[in-house]
């Protein structure tokens, strides 16, 4: 006699279980006269436990703070609490220029003086002046600027060797004591060169008619 199936009781009821298919289930044929038994339930997978992360840890941040400097306090000075008043001196004799000047240039007389603190440096020297036409205008005046070769752009570079100018274009420098100028004040050559190297810029030059 052939049996195809097998009869298994359970002890929580009857529960009929067909051998062959829990054969086919397993994965193995059954086979006559043979026993097949159910493979047991794998056990189950407890989940993995999630990744903990590592305590956070909080470095305290101080503001560093900055020294102060305490300064003593600055002595008082007697001078500097006093206003100081600077004194023109007067113009040293027979020169017709205001005190304080630096150059003085009489046009009626044909001379012209170097001067510092109220007297006399240099002079007076012989000059001649600008023509008719061509006159020196009279007035006080700063020292722009100076040029030792200048050339005159105005007259077909004519020289002007030891050139000082103080108002515009009209300068001190080297020229004919017989000729007159064209607004400029000639010199000797000695007396060119001394005015040059004494005179700066900003030095006041007064003209008087």
């Amino acid at each position: 006699m052939r049996t195809s199936t097998v009869l298994v009781t359970l002890t929580a009821g009857a529960t009929l279980l067909s051998a062959s298919a829990s054969a086919a289930s397993a994965g193995a044929p059954s086979s006559a006269g043979q026993v097949v038994a159910a493979a047991p339930a794998p056990p189950p997978v407890s989940p993995a436990p999630a990744p903990t992360a590592p305590p956070s840890t909080t470095t305290p941040t101080t503001t560093p703070t900055t020294p102060v400097t305490t300064f003593p306090p600055l002595p008082t000075v007697a001078e500097a609490e006093v206003t100081i008043t600077k004194t023109v001196p007067p113009p040293p004799p027979g020169v017709p220029c205001d005190g304080g000047t630096d150059a003085c240039i009489d046009l009626s007389a044909n001379q012209s003086w170097l001067l510092s603190d109220g007297g006399v440096d240099y002079g007076p020297v012989p000059i001649t002046h600008g023509r008719p036409g061509w006159e020196t205008p009279p007035g006080t005046f700063s020292v722009g600027w100076k040029d030792i070769d200048h050339l005159s752009s105005e007259f077909d570079n004519a020289p002007m060797p030891y050139s000082v100018f103080f108002n515009g274009g009209i300068a001190f420098h080297e020229g004919s004591l017989t000729d007159l100028s064209h607004g400029c004040i000639h010199l000797s050559n000695a007396a060119a060169q001394t005015y040059y190297e004494a005179l700066q810029v900003g030095d006041t030059v007064q003209v008087v008619p």
